[in-house]
């Protein structure tokens, strides 16, 4: 049988790259963005409110391409609402709390790198839910090289005050804990599903429950510029584009292959970080930390290739 075009390695390569550069851009955008609208630091619910407003647009968005696409707006079946609800609470409702509250009391280079979390918690996710895809010692090696560099750059040798805060580092890694249930429940969700159809239901419901949480709270922005929605704009479109890209990927190959490409976001936020908001990654800690996350996702990375590499050779032995 002929494998989709989304199993194809160049795709799932150029598609990644794509979707990790926008998530990349993300640490830079949410923090300007706190100053376009003037979100007191303080205010937390206000923090959700443009979150929510956020992922409400580019799940609306999505849903608007899915129209075009098939010419009608696809409503899902009553039994695949649920999990479409669950992902979205996981995946975009949970996961962006903890990230937009932790990354107002960090900054985006620490949570670029943070975010490698993601990809070992999918790896030990997998581990359990998944009888093909079980831990071995490359994958427990590469998880240790890169919780060490983890490790490294949010504890500075001084304690916990020092370098780790839990509304700061802590609850960004809450984010990628939810992130990564939200890839396992994204791969279950989308099948025999359009993976289209499914990321804008889910950021809609995920962005709704958002705003509504921080018109509660009654958080409100200081101020409303046209460049403060310029950028709302352009971050609901690196949403929608991204989540969209990523569930597509998601739903046509195994979690932790797709998974392993989060390597990339620490190397592109970091570098956005560096560009947009004048931080500074070049020190022998952050660099150091950054060269560990990185090595650690690859050596997985070259695991799950391995292993698929070697399914298809010997898939190919039993068809000759």
């Amino acid at each position: 049988m002929d494998s989709h075009i989304l199993q194809k390695g160049p795709v799932i390569v150029l598609l990644a790259l794509f979707c990790t550069i926008l998530w990349g851009t993300a640490y830079p955008a949410v923090k300007i963005g706190y100053e376009l609208f003037a979100i007191d630091a303080a205010d937390g619910f206000g923090k959700l409110l443009f979150a929510g407003l956020r992922f409400t647009m580019a799940g609306l968005m999505t849903l608007a391409v899915s129209v075009v696409l098939q010419k009608t707006l696809v409503i899902p079946k009553r039994q695949y609402w649920g999990g479409i609800a669950v992902l979205g609470l996981v995946q975009t409702t949970g996961q962006y709390i903890f990230f937009y509250l932790g990354l107002a009391n960090t900054t985006g280079v620490k949570g670029s790198i943070l975010y490698a979390l993601a990809t070992f918690f999918v790896v030990i996710f997998a581990h359990f839910l998944f009888p093909d895809d079980k831990m071995n010692l490359r994958k427990i090696l590469g998880c240790c090289i890169g919780f060490a560099g983890v490790l490294l750059i949010t504890f500075d040798g001084t304690g916990l005050g020092g370098g780790f805060a839990w509304t700061g580092e802590g609850f960004i890694m809450l984010s990628t804990l939810s992130s990564a249930l939200g890839s396992i429940i994204s791969r279950r969700v989308t099948q025999g599903q359009d993976p289209v159809v499914v990321t804008g239901y889910q950021l809609t419901l995920g962005g709704l429950v958002l705003i509504l949480m921080g018109v509660l709270g009654h958080g409100h922005f200081a101020a409303v510029t046209a460049k403060g929605i310029v950028l709302l704009m352009y971050m609901a479109f690196l949403s929608a584009a991204a989540f969209t890209g990523w569930t597509m990927l998601l739903k046509y190959n195994p979690a932790s292959k797709i998974a392993v490409y989060n390597f990339l976001i620490p190397i592109f936020g970091t570098t956005f970080s560096v560009l947009f908001l004048g931080e500074s990654i070049f020190n022998l800690r952050s660099l150091l930390a950054l060269v560990l996350a990185c090595a650690g996702i690859y050596i997985v990375n070259k695991t799950a290739e391995s292993k698929h590499t070697s399914n298809g050779q010997q898939h190919n032995l039993s068809a000759s």
